[in-house]
């Protein structure tokens, strides 16, 4: 396996930023969301925990229009959308399961020897891009999920551990680092770690004691904005990613 390194990451400047909302969309308090992605103008959310993991989609802020529930014991983790497909990761339990991405009917299983965490896509670059809770970012096949490289990040020289949630947008992807409102922003050419986005405070106090921690990060075709939510959040936010 190809292994890139990232090799002078402290080299270039790291940005500091937050996030403007620009609007607050509802969402299901009950949904330990674990993947969130937008496909054209609709938005697949993968949830997580054995016995309540499912998949779903529809408009953002709208009404589910498809769901699909997994078995228990399956715990779902990150989802992405390839087209007519998608991929579903499960945390321990080493599959990956390949779904229509209309009806969200199971179409095969494959074995996953790792612990699935975020999976986003890189079409430019005809790959996945998977994470495992480790500093490390494993390239994949998007037909057969065999591992074709892998990057170190770091974050000025030093590694960056639990990378979990990813949203891929061309060469970058976009992390969340578990347990945190911390996203960084990766150069998958280098592996260095080029903005850092505080992204806490936008639950309530009162909101947050029912919550945990952000979990969603999904890119909008065509433009800045992200949507942004979080484990059993009660919202879900499009914002921009400005300077602090």
């Amino acid at each position: 396996m190809r292994t890139q390194a990232a090799a002078g990451s402290a080299a270039g400047s790291v940005e500091q930023l937050g996030v403007r909302v620009l609007d607050v969309l509802p969402h299901d308090p009950k949904a330990y969301t674990q993947g969130l992605e937008m496909a054209g103008r609709i938005l697949y959310e993968g949830t997580g925990r054995a016995g309540e993991s499912s998949i779903r989609l529809g408009p953002p802020g709208r009404p589910l229009t498809v769901r699909a529930d997994l078995p228990a014991p399956l715990f779902g983790e990150g989802v992405t959308v390839l087209g007519r497909t998608l991929w579903q990761l499960t945390w321990r339990d080493h599959i990956a399961i390949e779904r229509d991405a209309g009806t969200l009917a199971e179409l095969r299983r494959l074995p996953y020897p790792t612990e699935g965490w975020g999976v986003c896509h890189q079409p430019g670059r005809g790959r996945l891009v998977t994470s495992d809770g480790s500093a490390r970012l494993t390239f994949r096949d998007p037909r057969t999920l065999a591992p074709t490289g892998e990057l170190l990040v770091t974050l000025q020289g030093r590694p960056v551990p639990r990378l979990n949630e990813l949203e891929c947008v061309g060469d970058r992807v976009y992390a969340n680092v578990w347990p945190s409102d911390r996203i960084v922003r990766v150069d998958t050419g280098t592996g260095a770690v080029t903005a850092q986005i505080d992204a806490s405070g936008l639950l309530t106090s009162k909101e947050q004691q029912h919550a945990e921690v952000l979990n969603g990060i999904a890119a909008l075709p065509g433009s800045d904005e992200f949507l942004l939510t979080g484990k059993w959040w009660p919202k879900m936010f499009r914002v921009v990613f400005v300077a602090r």
